[in-house]
């Protein structure tokens, strides 16, 4: 299947396992689950079924996993858009959360949707381990070691004396944007029990190409193609892998680790395409 319709149907797949989960359900923070789902790309849940599909798993085995991914970076949207964090008006082309309702629908709204998505990794059609270690590697790609550590460095970040260094950035990254990606991409060895070296290789590549791509569209996206403000980071004085290898280094950057990515995926031979095509389409939108 070509990429973009695996995309769309990825997408479909997810919202349909997480909207299944609240029917029945009539309340504020219910709905505002509902609209922070709606309207994703979905790319974290079609990295999570094709890298089942590479093992054998159809895209309804692996489905309950790719609501759960979308359903927690929902959560980490909602959260990052309030006052207290990033302080946006616009996710997606629309209000968000906070802004639809209130603070305190959006902190609900989240953490509904957080402990929906490991709700969602029990259903998973693998081993019971399986699902366990899907579970447990969930939890620290979105704690402290992971997506919540690097939102704290981020933070940290915005006040600190001295801008970080691209060390510090790609690490900080690594956890606030990329384990959540990584994650995605370990569905499929996880539940057939394989390490999955090389798709460890593809998702830290992957993960660190999409950031550098979002810095870029930071420089030079649109707005409203985007469906969020951009150009924040540089009106802070943040530094970002544009603000350290320049606009084209950046991009030249990311062009590398794509081909990274691709190149890890040889094992797979021609079953590797579609997430080949994934690769290189982070680095290709423009939003």
């Amino acid at each position: 299947m070509p990429f973009p319709e695996a995309l769309a149907h990825a997408s479909e797949y997810a919202q349909g396992q997480i909207l299944f989960h609240l029917s029945g359900l009539d309340s504020p923070i219910a709905d505002a689950m509902r609209y922070a789902v709606d309207g994703g790309k979905g790319l974290r849940a079609f990295l999570s079924i094709e890298s089942a599909r590479l093992f054998g798993f159809d895209r309804y085995d692996a489905a309950p996993a790719a609501g759960a991914i979308e359903a927690l970076h929902a959560y980490s949207l909602i959260h990052d858009d309030m006052p207290c964090m990033d302080d946006d008006d616009l996710r997606r082309g629309k209000p968000t959360v906070h802004k639809k309702w209130n603070e305190s629908t959006a902190v609900l709204a989240g953490d509904a949707l957080q402990a929906l998505a490991f709700q969602l990794v029990f259903h998973v059609q693998a081993s019971a381990e399986n699902r366990l270690i899907l579970s447990q590697q969930l939890a620290v790609a979105a704690g402290i070691r992971g997506m919540v550590g690097g939102q704290e460095m981020d933070i940290l970040a915005e006040t600190a004396e001295t801008p970080l260094s691209l060390d510090q950035i790609t690490q900080l990254q690594a956890g606030k944007t990329g384990a959540l990606l990584k994650w995605s991409c370990k569905v499929g060895p996880t539940m057939a029990g394989d390490a999955g070296h090389q798709l460890d290789i593809y998702g830290d590549c992957l993960g660190l190409a999409f950031q550098i791509w979002d810095d870029v569209l930071d420089v030079e996206g649109d707005a409203a193609e985007m469906g969020k403000a951009v150009g924040k980071d540089a009106g802070r004085g943040k530094a970002t892998f544009v603000s350290h290898l320049g606009l084209d280094g950046a991009k030249r950057r990311a062009s590398e680790l794509v081909t990274q990515a691709c190149d890890a995926l040889s094992v797979y031979g021609d079953n590797g395409d579609c997430l080949r095509e994934a690769a290189r389409f982070v680095i290709s939108r423009r939003s």
